[in-house]
């Protein structure tokens, strides 16, 4: 999309736009929970007012966020969207909260010792001693102290600290020590979420993680001159301590994401591998513990068993799917795509209509087959010969989840959109250069992937559907037996 100027209070009012009357002008079902509302095609998201959530990613915003990562658009696409785009739809703004006073941000009290938080990390977490030392003796890791509202019981937190350039304190992650049950996790109120917790080198390697205790364990698993690099935990998947530190620090141009080895992961390693791009980083690299994140890595070394890896649904379905597509580009013909994709896709909105997904997902691979067969044809034309399935296969490679998570509703309309621009753009008349005969195969190949990422994100929602039963299921027997 070219560069649009929005003015200030055009981006103020696509950012106030309230979400729930946004999501269901979408076509999206909302589910009441508690004060938000929660979507019923993805349960972990919940919305109030101009304001998201996402719960399994730990992340959230205001409406450009939230339209830029649940449908896959650029920051002038989702405020376009918001101000009302080609619909001309008007959306009404969120109410205002009543302002809270921002709590000043303060330490949490530190213990006499550290003598719990040392047997935490040691003895529970297997974080290497002289690791410890080192980033303990900075004051960027302590005990804390602190007492309940009743002043009845006391509780020890191993705290994080994240400094500013100076090195004054202006953030601190909070790690419950306890090993019975579910311990407690959180940023102290009133922190900066660009200073997280992290350490300066003097290379030009960045590591970036979600936890501490991940960035902790990295260390132990690989110390050999870690303290030359530099690290930075998230506290989360948002990109703020990251950005920070790049801009803090110009040397740091080799970025390495360390992010946990399951569906928030990998979602998280596509966004911010995205944003980093934006920002003209060109060296970007991911590495995925073995295990489900690198401190199972750490148990698994003790001999202890590790929580195994989580795939992204997607990325397991979009392989057979997209062979799929592949074996259905032989049978069918690219002069009849141009009338025969309206045709399926009308059927698509029907089926969807009627509950029959099965057949809206028939159609839609279908479509996917017939722009990628007319992209193959192009590149014949232009000397290219590339088969069904090296198409098939390429088609796979752009189907990127942190991409595709929209309704699928509101597809139709968008593949529809660009349905129409790709024969806006084949109805000129006159003999096409090759820059316009590799624009036109580009076009069909983005028109292949959006309609392919439709069964993908389908399929890969029953996946996890089916998975969170059988779950249950084991649970439930586990607690009869």
């Amino acid at each position: 999309m070219p560069y649009i100027h929005f003015t200030d209070e055009q981006k103020l009012r696509a950012n106030s736009v309230d979400l729930v009357e946004f999501l269901r002008r979408q076509g999206e079902k909302l589910i009441p929970s508690g004060r938000d509302k929660r979507l019923a095609s993805d349960h972990s998201i919940t919305v109030r007012g101009s304001e998201w959530y996402d719960h399994e990613a730990e992340e959230g915003g205001g409406p450009i966020s939230f339209v830029q990562t649940f449908y896959g658009l650029s920051y002038p696409e989702a405020v376009t969207r918001l101000l009302g785009g080609e619909k001309g739809e008007v959306y009404q703004p969120a109410q205002k909260k009543e302002q809270e006073e921002p709590k000043e941000f303060a330490l949490p009290p530190a213990n006499q010792t550290m003598r719990r938080v040392y047997a935490y990390l040691l003895q529970q977490r297997h974080i290497s001693r002289e690791i410890l030392n080192t980033f303990a003796q900075k004051g960027l890791i302590y005990e804390s102290r602190e007492l309940s509202t009743d002043k009845t019981k006391e509780y020890h937190n191993a705290v994080f600290v994240g400094t500013d350039e100076h090195g004054v304190a202006r953030h601190a992650h909070k790690r419950g020590i306890y090993t019975q049950g579910k311990s407690y996790r959180g940023n102290v109120e009133g922190c900066d979420p660009r200073c997280s917790f992290h350490w300066v080198g003097a290379s030009d390697r960045l590591y970036v993680f979600e936890a501490p205790i991940d960035l902790l364990a990295f260390l132990t698993l690989y110390p050999e001159d870690w303290q030359r690099h530099s690290y930075v935990a998230l506290c989360g998947t948002a990109e703020h301590a990251m950005l920070w530190m790049l801009e803090q620090n110009p040397k740091l141009q080799k970025i390495i994401l360390c992010l946990d080895h399951d569906a928030a992961g990998i979602e998280a390693e596509g966004r911010l591998t995205d944003i980093l791009r934006e920002h003209g980083y060109t060296q970007v690299a991911s590495l995925r513990s073995i295990n489900k994140d690198w401190d199972e890595d750490l148990k698994e070394q003790h001999g202890l068993e590790a929580q195994p890896p989580e795939e992204h649904p997607q990325l397991i379905v979009a392989g057979m799917i997209c062979e799929r597509i592949g074996a259905k580009c032989k049978e069918v013909r690219p002069e009849q795509a141009a009338y025969q994709i309206p045709r399926l896709l009308q059927q698509y909105q029907h089926n969807l209509h009627w509950g029959r997904f099965e057949q809206a997902m028939e159609r839609m691979e279908t479509m996917s087959a017939l722009a990628l067969s007319v992209v193959l044809r192009e590149c014949r034309q232009m000397g290219s010969i590339l088969t069904e399935e090296q198409g098939a296969l390429f088609l796979k490679s752009r189907i990127h989840p942190h991409q595709n998570r929209g309704s699928l509703k509101t597809r139709a309309t968008e593949i529809g959109m660009e349905f129409q621009s790709i024969l806006a753009k084949d109805g000129m008349e006159g003999i096409r250069t090759d820059v316009e005969k590799k624009a036109a195969a580009s076009a069909w190949l983005e028109l292949a992937i959006s309609c392919a990422k439709v069964p993908v994100k389908y399929e890969a929602d029953e996946l996890k559907r089916q998975q969170k039963e059988e779950k249950a299921q084991r649970e439930t027997s586990q607690a009869m037996a």
